[in-house]
C-alpha cells in the first residue's frame, strides 16, 4: 500500500526532556528526524497555518508484550493497535518459540518487517518454561547466541525459571552470560518473590553480592532528589543494563513492587486482560504510606510535594497479555489515562510509554528528537489524550480511528499429533492415581466424613481469582461413584485437563473452581507457555468433545453443549488466526457469550484458562505431566 509520506510537519510538540509545549517544523528524511526549528512566537502569533492541530507527542511503546495472545498475528496486531498511538512494541515471542522454536521466531520476525511498524523482540530465555511439562522445541545456548546477535532482538526475554536462577543451575546462568557479550539488558519475571531469594535472583552475576552503584536507582533516593532538585524520577542515565536481572512485570502489590524497585529492578505496571496491576501498584495510600516515612516528608511547601508526588514510582506501562476484545477498543492510551485517574501526571504518564522503555531497551525513538525515528501520535490535547493521527517512518499509518496497514495472510504449518479422544480419557479413576497414605490426610477429615471415605476424597482443587493469573489451592471432598471422582457443579468445582498435543498423548486431569460453568466444556490450544491443549467442563463427554474439535481443526477457541459447538479456528502454530481483528473479536464474542450464558462470571474466561497450565506463576497449576505447585516447585497428589 502507498501511505502519505511527510517530508515536514509544522505543529506543536511535546519534549519529553523539558516537559514543554511547543511549535515547530520537523523535517523529515528517509523516516528519521532530519531537523527541527523552533517557530519564534512573534512569528507564531500571525501564522495560524499548522499542520495539524493539537500535540504531537512520541509514538507509543509497549515495552513487554505477547503478540500470540491477541490472537493475531504481528502484521495485523500492528494495523489494530495505530489508530491508539502506538508504533512500537517489545514482544516476547516464547508462546510460539514453545510450540516451533526458531522457525516460529522466524515467523514473527518475517511477518513484522511487512508493514510500517517498529517491531521489537526479545529472546526467549526459557523454552521450554520448565522441564515439567512437554512443549514442541528446545532453544540452546546455540539458539539463544544466534537470536541475540541479531538487530530485531533487544533483549533477553523474561527469565522465568526464578528456581534456577537461584540455585545458580548451568544451563539458565550459561544463558544469562550470552546476554553480557551482546550488552543487551535481561528481562525478569518474579511473582512474588522476596527478601534473599529475590536478591539472588535480580543479582544474579554476585558482584559480592551487590548490585552496581550506578543501577541501583533506590526508590528513596530518587524521591529525595526529585523533591530537592525537581529531576524526573525515570530520568536516568541512557545505559543498556546487562550486570543483573533488570525488569518485572509480575508485580501484584505495593509492597512487592517497591521492593524489587529498591533493588534497581525496572518496575513495568502491567494492565492486561487477565492480569490487573494497575490498581495496587498506582495505590494512593501506599504512595503517601511510602513518602511519610521518608526524612524529608514535612520539610517541604505543599505545592512542591503535590509536583512531586504526581510523578510515577515504577517505569512502564505494559500490556503483557491482551485479548482481541479490549485491543480493539484501546492500547496504550488507555493505560496512560487511567495512571492519570491515579493521580499521575499526564506528560510522566506519557513518559511511561515513549522515553522510559526507548532508553531502557536502547529504541531509537521515544522523543521527537533529531536522528529518532519519525515515530508520532498526534492528541486532541493533554485533557483528553484522543488520538487522531499516528505517523510511523514518517509514514500516516493511521488517521481517525482508522488504520491503513493492510497485512497479507500468513502460512505457518501447525504441530498438532494426538489421537481422537474419547470421554474416559477425562476421568478420574481411583485405581489409576498414585496414592499416599490414606492415614496422612483422614486425620484431617472430620468424624462423619470418615464414614464415607470409599465415596469421597479430598481433593486438591485449583482455585481462580478474577483479573489475576496467579491461583490458590482449594481443599474439596468430593464424591466418588464407580471408582471415578466425581465433579460437584453445584460447588462451582469442575473438571480440568490438559491434553499433550506433540505426539506423546499424555493427558493429565484435575478439578478447578472460579468458572462456574453450568453446562458444557471450553477448551483451548492456547495453554502457556507449551500450548498443549488445555480443558474445562461439566462432563467428560463434553470435553472429549470439545479437544477433538480443536484436533480436527488444528488449533483454535472452543465452547461446546449438548446443542453448541462453536470454533475460533487458530491455524498459525495453534495460537493465531490469520483474520483481522474485528473477525476475531466477533467470532470470540461469540463464544464468550456462549461461555457467559452458560454460567461463566470471570471477565476474561478464555484468557484465564489459557494461565492454568503456566507453571511459573504461583499457586498451584496443571501440566500434560501432572498437577504442580509452583511455590514447591514440584508436583503435587491430586488426592
Amino acid at each position: 500500500m502507498n501511505y502519505k509520506e511527510f517530508k515536514s510537519i509544522k505543529t506543536n510538540i511535546l519534549d519529553v526532556f523539558t516537559n514543554e509545549i511547543y511549535p515547530v517544523e520537523i523535517t523529515i528524511k528517509n523516516g528519521y528526524i532530519h531537523n527541527i526549528e523552533d517557530i519564534p512566537s512573534d512569528v507564531f502569533e500571525f501564522e495560524k497555518d499548522l499542520d495539524f492541530e493539537g500535540i504531537l507527542v512520541p509514538g507509543f511503546i509497549d515495552a513487554h508484550i505477547h503478540i500470540e495472545s491477541s490472537l493475531l498475528t504481528p502484521s495485523n496486531f500492528a494495523s489494530a493497535v495505530v489508530p491508539f498511538g502506538t508504533t512500537s512494541v517489545v514482544a516476547d515471542p516464547h508462546e510460539i518459540a514453545n510450540v516451533c522454536g526458531l522457525k516460529g521466531i522466524d515467523f514473527m520476525i518475517e511477518d513484522a518487517s511487512k508493514i510500517p511498524f517498529d517491531f521489537y523482540f526479545s529472546a526467549p530465555s526459557c523454552v521450554p518454561a520448565t522441564d515439567f511439562e512437554t512443549n514442541g522445541a528446545y532453544l540452546d545456548n546455540l539458539a539463544m547466541d544466534k537470536l541475540l546477535s541479531r538487530d530485531e532482538i533487544v533483549a533477553l526475554g523474561e527469565v522465568m525459571d526464578f528456581v534456577g536462577v537461584i540455585n545458580r543451575n548451568k544451563s539458565i546462568i550459561d544463558k544469562l552470560n550470552i546476554v553480557k557479550k551482546y550488552n543487551k539488558p535481561i528481562d525478569g519475571h518474579a511473582p512474588l518473590l522476596s527478601g534473599e531469594n529475590l536478591e539472588k535472583y535480580v543479582n544474579v552475576f554476585e558482584k559480592n553480592n551487590t548490585i552496581d552503584e550506578n543501577h541501583n536507582n533506590d526508590v528513596t533516593n530518587h524521591e529525595k532528589s526529585s523533591i530537592n532538585e525537581f529531576e524526573d524520577i525515570n530520568d536516568v542515565e541512557n545505559s543498556v543494563i546487562t550486570d543483573y536481572i533488570s525488569t518485572d512485570h509480575e508485580s501484584v502489590s505495593f509492597e512487592e513492587a517497591i521492593e524489587k524497585k529498591n533493588l534497581g529492578m525496572k518496575i513495568m505496571v502491567r494492565q492486561g486482560s487477565s492480569a490487573k496491576n494497575m490498581n495496587s501498584l498506582f495505590n494512593i495510600k501506599d504512595k503517601i504510606s511510602l513518602f511519610s516515612n521518608q526524612d524529608f516528608f514535612g520539610t517541604v511547601s505543599g505545592s512542591d510535594f503535590e509536583e512531586v508526588f504526581k510523578n510515577p514510582i515504577f517505569d512502564f506501562l505494559v500490556s503483557d497479555d491482551k485479548e482481541p476484545n479490549e485491543l480493539k477498543e484501546g492500547h496504550l492510551d488507555i493505560l496512560v489515562k487511567k495512571a492519570i485517574n491515579f493521580g499521575i501526571d499526564i506528560i510522566e504518564a506519557i513518559k511511561m510509554v515513549t522515553i522510559n522503555p526507548a532508553k531502557h531497551y536502547n529504541l531509537n525513538s521515544g522523543s521527537i528528537t533529531i536522528g529518532k525515528k519519525a515515530n508520532f501520535a498526534l492528541i486532541d490535547n493533554l485533557k483528553d489524550l484522543n488520538v487522531k493521527k499516528t505517523i510511523i517512518d514518517g509514514k500516516l499509518v493511521a488517521s481517525d480511528n482508522k488504520s491503513f496497514i493492510k497485512p497479507k495472510k500468513p502460512t505457518l504449518k501447525n504441530t498438532f499429533i494426538l489421537n481422537e479422544k474419547i470421554p474416559e480419557d477425562f476421568n478420574v479413576y481411583i485405581d489409576k492415581i498414585d496414592l499416599k497414605d490414606e492415614k496422612e490426610f483422614k486425620t484431617d477429615i472430620a468424624e462423619n466424613n470418615l464414614k464415607n471415605s470409599k465415596t469421597k476424597k479430598n481433593v486438591r482443587v485449583i482455585e481462580v481469582t478474577d483479573g489475576e493469573v496467579i491461583t490458590n489451592e482449594y481443599d474439596a471432598f468430593l464424591d466418588v461413584k464407580e471408582n471415578i471422582i466425581q465433579e460437584n457443579i453445584e460447588e462451582d468445582i469442575l473438571k480440568l485437563a490438559v491434553v499433550e498435543r506433540y505426539g506423546n498423548n499424555n493427558i493429565a486431569n484435575a478439578f478447578i473452581k472460579g468458572f462456574n460453568l453450568k453446562n458444557g466444556a471450553i477448551a483451548s490450544s492456547v495453554a502457556h507457555d507449551s500450548h498443549n491443549i488445555i480443558v474445562l467442563g461439566t462432563d467428560s463427554k463434553f470435553m472429549a468433545r470439545a479437544v477433538n474439535l480443536i484436533r480436527e481443526n488444528q488449533g483454535g477457541l472452543v465452547v461446546v453443549s449438548e446443542n453448541i459447538k462453536k470454533i475460533l479456528r487458530l491455524p498459525i502454530a495453534g495460537l493465531m488466526s490469520d483474520q483481522d481483528i474485528f473477525t476475531v473479536s466477533k467470532e470470540i464474542n461469540e463464544i464468550s457469550d456462549i461461555i457467559k450464558n452458560s454460567g461463566s462470571t470471570l471477565e476474561a474466561p478464555l484468557m484465564t484458562l489459557s494461565f492454568m497450565a503456566l507453571l511459573v506463576i504461583p499457586k498451584l497449576k496443571l501440566s500434560d505431566k501432572g498437577l504442580f505447585d509452583v511455590d514447591k516447585f514440584s508436583f503435587v497428589d491430586l488426592i
